[in-house]
């Protein structure tokens, strides 16, 4: 009942918010275009199970401005630099063993989703702060096309086939809300930074808080004079090379996750795992190495998890990431 609550407020929310967004008159919105894309999986790693493939793809252009969505994303810190985007997000889960062709009860539910984030990030140098705020709308089920995906690809490298999908979290709505702020806590010249975050999400897909912390050392564009690359306009402030290491860990309480328990509103499951079975305090963490030239970024990332679920393993993936200005 307090998520379907919080949910209808939610929806409330977004169907009442009409206004025209107002904006401080020092706020500037950014020039930069960017394009990323990155891609997960734990095949490198041997592992093929869990979090087991995923992938990203951000565009930030001022065009994205205008949007209609921009009126919900709550207020934002006089004096801010704004960026404008769409981040489409789609992953697959996976039981430890996914050669069995029956549910493997007290294991994970096979799932997946593909959604957007319809997106704003509002940076203010001066305080060295970041506001994140994002609409999530998409599908949770089959319509996402994990189990064609994977089928796929495991026939490309030689691996097993998947032969558990038919068993997967059915079809849902994905409609959620999410925001993150980020401060600066020291810094030693342009070289090295410490920032902690804290976020949170209210939605049908997932529900949670967050605290983390994350220390970047090398040379990169600082985090809160950008978002990690430059157009040619704005690059004459900053170093052409950049090559960085990152660590990041991270803490979740977590209220609801629709890829263990199931949708919000579509309880005709072939599987899923109880309330109860439910890990609800989570660690995370990721190591990053980055190289970069001009207005393109390459990343590399090693990510761990603590147990999701009870009887769960931790669980490990690699990530791939290119960024580019144009």
């Amino acid at each position: 009942m307090f998520y379907k609550a919080g949910l209808t407020l939610l929806c409330a929310f977004v169907l009442t918010s009409v206004s025209a967004q107002h904006l401080p008159d020092s706020t500037r919105v950014s020039a930069d275009r960017l394009l990323e894309y990155s891609f997960a999986n734990d095949a490198f790693l041997r592992t093929d199970y869990y979090y087991t493939q995923g992938m990203t793809l951000l565009l930030v252009s001022p065009a994205l401005q205008y949007s209609p969505v921009n009126r919900i994303l709550g207020p934002v810190p006089a004096g801010s630099t704004l960026h404008h985007g769409i981040r489409l997000h789609y992953d697959g889960f996976t039981p430890l063993r996914i050669q069995d062709p029956f549910i493997r009860v007290g294991d994970r539910p096979y799932a997946s989703y593909i959604y957007a984030d319809l997106l704003r990030v509002a940076t203010h140098p001066g305080r060295r702060l970041r506001l994140t705020t994002a609409l999530n709308v998409g599908l949770l089920g089959p319509g996402a096309g994990a189990k064609g995906f994977q089928t796929k690809f495991h026939e490309l490298l030689g691996a097993p086939t998947p032969r558990g999908w038919d068993y997967q979290v059915q079809t849902d709505v994905v409609l959620g809300y999410e925001a993150r702020v980020e401060k600066q806590l020291l810094a030693l010249g342009r070289v090295a930074e410490l920032n902690g975050a804290a976020a949170a999400s209210l939605g049908t897909l997932q529900t949670y808080a967050a605290a983390g912390t994350t220390l970047r050392v090398g040379w990169r564009q600082p985090t809160f004079e950008g978002l990690g690359v430059a157009g040619r306009a704005a690059r004459g402030g900053h170093g052409r090379v950049q090559a960085y290491g990152q660590a990041q860990v991270e803490g979740r309480l977590v209220g609801y996750n629709a890829t263990l328990q199931g949708g919000l509103f579509n309880r005709r499951n072939p599987y899923v795992l109880p309330a109860s079975a439910v890990r609800r305090a989570v660690a995370q963490g990721t190591g990053t190495l980055g190289l970069g030239y001009a207005g393109v970024r390459v990343e590399t990332a090693l990510t761990w998890v603590s147990p999701e679920f009870t009887g769960a393993r931790s669980h490990r993936w690699n990530t791939i990431s290119i960024r580019a200005a144009f």
